[in-house]
């Protein structure tokens, strides 16, 4: 007989929900985690930043606003070690909610390195140094991933910063480079900027946010540029010296050559790596999808025995994914018939404005040779988003030019991460732009854009002229 039915290892957005989902099923499980119980997202990633990012967008308006005619006396300033105590206190908040979920769904946890030994068998190594092996019918992998170093920028060096350190400096530095234009650079360039460094973003590509819809890009670009954040496109960063006032970072493109940046502290963000390595994968023979783990629709590995989810399993790498990943699994192992086959699984960039998406967006669209319909409305034709006095961006609802049946949407404006979870589950559900077209929406809300949108699409909207 087996300790457990099963065994998670790792307790991220993808682990620590598998392991709750298994309990309430009924299953023996066992969690264990080496580091962070909620993983990176709630410690040292998604969550911490949306709070960083909440704040630095409250001293923007709180810097504004004498706009709508308040008048704030004196210097407005910005306090890093009391910033950092308000988002470690949200950070704790959810951190402590995993394990009492975990607890109160009668799942055991365990704190320690977990080695793999084969199929069924798990070597668990604690903090004290001590060990023990466990044994489970099935074996959940949960390991998420890791920072990409590039050459001449380790992490290890104090003024070069990865995502976690950047969200935990307790003094504002006065410059900041940031090498990767993609979505964690522009979010912590966003921040930064607003609480007043000054920042430079580097990106080998020719635009913002490589893959991303080129309208979309050019409305952030325009906010990025407002902040006063300088960019530097189809730039390469060739590494880093120390300065008796900081550090320069040096860097050369074909239009200005070689220019080396004055700064405090360098923030890398290069995309991540899959964990796959250093736990014992390796002696099990697990297949490999590129860097990735293969799995079929069940999240199973070619050993019966071993499931995978989350960022080690292939793009993209979202938390959100992994948690949906997580609950499939916990079916499988008792015994229903499920299998992951989302239609979508929306993206969000939460800088200012917002980006999201869900389904195909235009570029895909016109790769593929999809015979389409595209409809946009800009917020600054919502009556919600003009009183907001958030006006940037537009909705813009893509749809099969027969059938009408929703391609994607793809949203840039305030809060477009709340109004996206809609056009998912129209997409999921099959939906044409007249379902949403014809469901009426509360006004004002930013939600109408959806159905303006979709509306458009058809040559139908009210409140825009159709083309």
């Amino acid at each position: 007989m087996s300790d457990y039915q099963a065994i998670v290892i790792g307790a991220g957005p993808g682990g620590y929900p598998c392991a709750i989902r298994l309990g309430q099923l009924g299953i023996k499980t066992l969690c264990i985690e080496k580091e962070y119980w909620g993983g990176v997202c709630l410690n040292v990633g998604c969550i911490p930043s949306k709070a960083l990012i909440n704040a630095s967008e409250t001293f923007q308006k709180m810097q504004k606003a004498d706009e709508m005619g308040f008048s704030v006396s004196g210097d407005i300033s910005v306090d890093m070690g009391k910033l950092q105590t308000w988002k470690q206190s949200v950070v704790d908040k959810l951190t402590g909610g995993v394990r009492t979920l975990l607890k109160a769904n009668k799942v055991e946890m365990a704190t320690g390195t977990a080695t793999l030994i084969d199929g069924n068998t798990v070597e668990i190594e604690a903090p004290d140094g001590k060990k023990q092996k466990v044994t489970a019918d099935h074996i959940v992998i949960a390991t998420g991933s890791t920072p990409i170093q590039i050459p001449g920028f380790a992490y290890a060096d104090a003024p070069i910063l990865d995502s976690t350190g950047a969200l935990a400096l307790t003094e504002l530095p006065k410059r900041m480079v940031v090498i990767g234009g993609g979505y964690i650079g522009l979010e912590m360039a966003g921040v930064y900027s607003r609480l007043g460094t000054e920042v430079t973003v580097v990106e080998m590509m020719d635009q913002l946010l490589p893959g991303f819809d080129p309208d979309v890009v050019k409305v952030l670009a325009r906010r990025v540029k407002k902040d006063g954040v300088k960019v530097l496109l189809k730039t390469k960063a060739n590494g880093w010296e120390k300065t008796d006032d900081g550090i320069v970072v040096n860097v050369e493109n074909d239009k200005d050559g070689k220019q080396a940046i004055p700064a405090d502290y360098c923030l890398v963000t290069v995309g991540r790596r899959p964990n796959t390595k250093g736990f014992g994968a390796e002696k099990l023979g697990l297949e490999m999808d590129g860097p990735f783990f293969k799995v079929d629709k069940q999240m199973r590995t070619n050993v019966p025995s071993v499931f995978a989810i989350g960022d080690i399993v292939g793009n993209p790498m979202l938390a959100h994914k992994a948690t949906h990943e997580g609950e499939v699994v916990a079916e499988v192992i008792a015994g229903h018939n499920v299998q992951f086959d989302a239609r979508t699984i929306p993206a969000v960039v939460f800088t200012e404005p917002e980006v999201a998406t869900a389904g195909l967006t235009e570029p895909e669209c016109k790769e593929q040779g999809l015979n389409y319909k595209a409809g946009k409305v800009p917020f600054a034709a919502i009556g919600k988003a003009i009183a907001n006095n958030a006006t940037e961006g537009f909705v813009k609802v893509l749809i099969d030019a027969d059938t009408k049946l929703i391609l994607g949407v793809t949203i840039v404006g305030h809060h477009a991460s709340d109004i996206i979870s809609e056009a998912a589950l129209a997409i999921e559900m099959y939906a044409e732009a007249l379902d949403v077209g014809l469901t009426i929406h509360p006004h004002p809300t930013l939600g109408e854009s959806v159905m303006e949108a979709a509306k458009a699409a058809l040559g139908e909207a009210v409140h825009v002229v159709n083309r």
